[in-house]
């Protein structure tokens, strides 16, 4: 549903249910007051989703010592969070399609504050591992929900293309905040003030969310494909576990390989369902859709080998260089507003070039700016590689900017969930596969330095082949979609 942004010109609205629904939205650039405040409630959100992904990992060891955790069980911490995270968000995507996403988003909210809660008043490793998978649960449903809302109010064009340039903004400076910002709230007052500051920004938005945010819904209300839900679902899970434990212990354990089977194996019953429901999960001619088959793998490369580029730099400048956390901290602080600075300008960017050839562009920056990182020294260093992950942010910016509205432009707004689900999932998968693949290359050389320059050197060049064959299969138009 398109909500008032400017004056009063009239556009055709989706269907809507419930109240909170505003006036349609004209053809232009500008936003009201109340659009601001939409946008404002559903960035919020997600940023609070991004910074929960890396708010903890400087406190793990604090962490650890006050709950009696292991440090082989501290992966746990990460982990609890991203199987539910990113196994559940297809399915949440789907049900508020059908049920209402403004219903489900609130919902969401609400498991995730008092989630946030429960793993700041936690007591011994369950009660806190409990909490983390309920917070991955909450947002399951918050960020598919929050950006299919975000595309089913906002038109296409250019508000549509500013809207998601602000959340994906916001989605890289939440993770990179969180880095910074764990330490300096660990450090002053303890690692369960993280936990303290996600359920107070839940109950904020919640507080704010049900007066601004319009409901809808499809028109028709199919049943729901509880093969291809307990499938794909089951094999994220599997998939997503097998790669987290392989990036603390590697691809040897029987664990790690029968449930890298079981997810592969699942995945491919999945879409078996698929083929034969009248009311799929996924619409296998979705899929088909060059947008939505190119723009998801660029999302997943995108995203999977810019965590691994930062991964392999939080080593090599603490130690390789000897940097100590808080100037670690400081290298990701320019980064983060690096990436500010592209959020703003990308949408301007989109709107000469179209979303597909940013998109191209973005992963060809991507790409030759990890490569520069091999510029770095085993003495020094620290100058260039502050300076090369900076501008590859930027360009990594507007790579998940560009390929989000890749994915969304043209699906009718029955499917936006279904179509922001695949969005979001390739972003919790993305995040989840590049360490484990590559990240372990660097942690198992004999020197760490030749380690990172080898996990650095593939990964540009991964960057650069996904940017040709992305050009390639999205046939080089011209079109500014």
């Amino acid at each position: 549903m398109a909500i008032d942004t400017h004056t009063t010109t009239t556009t055709t609205t989706t269907t809507t249910a419930g109240s909170g629904a505003a006036a349609p939205a004209p053809a232009n650039d500008r936003l009201t007051g109340r659009a601001k405040l939409v946008l404002f409630v559903l960035c919020a959100a997600q940023f609070m989703v991004a910074l929960d992904f890396s708010v903890l990992n400087v406190a793990l060891p604090a962490l650890g010592k006050d709950l009696g955790l292991s440090r082989s069980a501290l992966q746990w911490a990460v982990t609890a969070f991203a199987l539910p995270s990113g196994g559940f968000l297809l399915l949440f995507g789907r049900i508020a399609d059908l049920y209402g996403r403004k219903k489900l988003f609130l919902i969401g909210l609400t498991l995730f504050g008092a989630a946030s809660l429960l793993a700041t008043l936690a007591w011994d490793p369950a009660s806190f591992l409990a909490g983390r998978a309920l917070q991955g649960l909450g947002a399951a449903v918050i960020v598919p929900t929050g950006m299919s809302l975000l595309t089913t109010t906002f038109p296409e064009g250019p508000l549509r293309d500013k809207a998601i340039g602000i959340s994906g903004t916001l989605l890289s400076l939440g993770f990179t905040i969180g880095m910074v910002l764990g330490g300096v709230m660990t450090d002053t007052l303890g690692w369960r003030s993280t936990m303290a500051l996600l359920a107070v920004t839940a109950v904020i938005v919640l507080a704010l969310a049900p007066g601004l945010l319009p409901e809808s819904r499809t028109p028709d209300r199919p049943r729901l494909d509880v093969p291809g839900a307990v499938t794909v679902t089951g094999g994220l899970l599997a998939l997503i576990y097998s790669l987290s434990t392989a990036a603390q212990r590697g691809f040897g354990g029987v664990d790690v390989r029968g449930t890298l089977l079981a997810g592969l194996a699942l995945l491919v019953a999945f879409a078996v369902a698929e083929s034969k429901t009248p009311a799929p999960l996924v619409s296998l001619p979705m899929l088909k859709r060059r947008t939505i088959a190119w723009g998801n793998f660029a999302g997943l490369v995108t995203f999977a080998m810019m965590s691994t580029v930062i991964f392999v730099l939080t080593l090599y400048l603490q130690e390789t260089l000897g940097l100590s956390s808080f100037r670690t901290g400081l290298v990701f602080g320019v980064q983060g507003v690096a990436s500010a600075l592209a959020g703003s300008y990308a949408p301007k960017v989109i709107g000469r070039f179209g979303a597909r050839r940013t998109l191209v562009g973005s992963l060809l920056g991507q790409g030759l700016l990890t490569a520069a990182l091999l510029a770095v020294g085993a003495e020094s260093g620290a100058l260039v590689a502050t300076v090369a992950v900076s501008v590859a942010s930027m360009f990594h910016l507007g790579a998940i900017i560009s390929y989000g509205l890749t994915v969304t432009s043209g699906v009718p707004d029955e499917e936006q969930g279904l179509a922001t689900g695949l969005v979001t999932t390739t972003q919790q998968v993305g995040l989840t596969i590049g360490i484990p693949l590559l990240g372990v290359l660097a942690t198992t050389q004999a020197s760490l330095f030749d380690g990172v320059r080898t996990v650095l050197a593939i990964d540009a060049a991964i960057v650069l082949a996904a940017a040709a064959l992305v050009g390639l299969g999205l046939g080089g138009r011209t079109k500014k979609a």
